[in-house]
């Protein structure tokens, strides 16, 4: 995984990550669409397949929808770099499939622009216009599965684990 860093702040809520008047939307690209807008609205025009979100503390705050994780995955974003997300934005990511790394050193080192590069096996975060790297813990293995499968009902559905 390589690409550029947008970066942005603490307590980045879910309203902000996809504003509430776009709930009603329900096709990823049209979610996507919407992304960041209220706090950043060069995003959409902006954003690149592979690209990186570099955030500060408790990333995702706010209310328990899966909009927002699934609009930054649909927006090309590869991987949220964040020094912590909050507890359910980050089991929403993991259930959809982004992936998701907390390691505070990086995510405060990296600002807008820089190119990044991730090896989400291991947890290492090179920060290349930077020149340094940095390591975050890694998923168990199983997760890292089921994040490549595109979240956990793609990986249970490969598996032929019953669905509840």
């Amino acid at each position: 995984m390589a690409g550029k860093v947008f970066k942005y702040g603490d307590s980045v809520d879910t309203d902000v990550i996809l504003p509430a008047r776009y709930l009603a939307l329900y096709k990823e690209e049209d979610l996507a669409a919407h992304c960041m807008e209220d706090i950043d609205e060069n995003f959409v025009k902006d954003v690149k397949q592979g690209d990186f979100i570099a955030a500060g503390e408790n990333f995702g705050c706010g209310s328990s929808r899966e909009h927002a994780p699934i609009a930054i995955k649909a927006s090309g974003i590869t991987c949220v770099i964040a020094a912590s997300f909050a507890r359910i934005f980050y089991r929403n990511a993991i259930n959809i499939g982004l992936p998701i790394l907390e390691c505070r050193q990086a995510s405060v080192a990296a600002q807008k622009g820089d190119r990044l590069e991730v090896d989400l096996s291991k947890g290492i975060i090179w920060n290349h216009t930077r020149g340094t790297i940095y390591q975050a813990e890694p998923f168990p293995l199983f997760i890292q599965e089921m994040m490549k499968e595109g979240g956990l009902l793609s990986y249970l559905k490969k598996n032929d684990a019953p669905l509840l």
